[in-house]
């Protein structure tokens, strides 16, 4: 299913996966330059807490934007699933 964002928005979401490059790239670094270990774990749960931002970004879009809204459910589940008679 194609998501419909705006402009902005795509390109926000564009930058921060650039963002999240850029710091996987720099673990690699860090690896193949023998960087402190904690340099090196501090790097690692940066990426992670913008990976899991991303995340959760992107499923709070598709709840608000593309799932179907609860119109008289509760209706429907006092009528047995039967519309409500006015």
């Amino acid at each position: 299913m194609k998501m419909a964002r705006t402009l902005r928005e795509t390109l926000g979401l564009v930058n921060r996966t650039k963002k999240v490059i850029g710091q996987l790239e720099a673990i690699s670094r860090a690896l193949n330059d023998d960087e402190q270990y904690a340099e090196f774990l501090q790097r690692l749960a940066a990426a992670r807490g913008t990976i899991h931002s991303l995340t959760g970004d992107l499923r709070e879009d598709q709840i608000r934007n593309h799932l179907p809204r609860d119109t008289g459910s509760s209706d429907r589940e006092r009528t047995g699933g039967a519309a409500a008679c006015p």
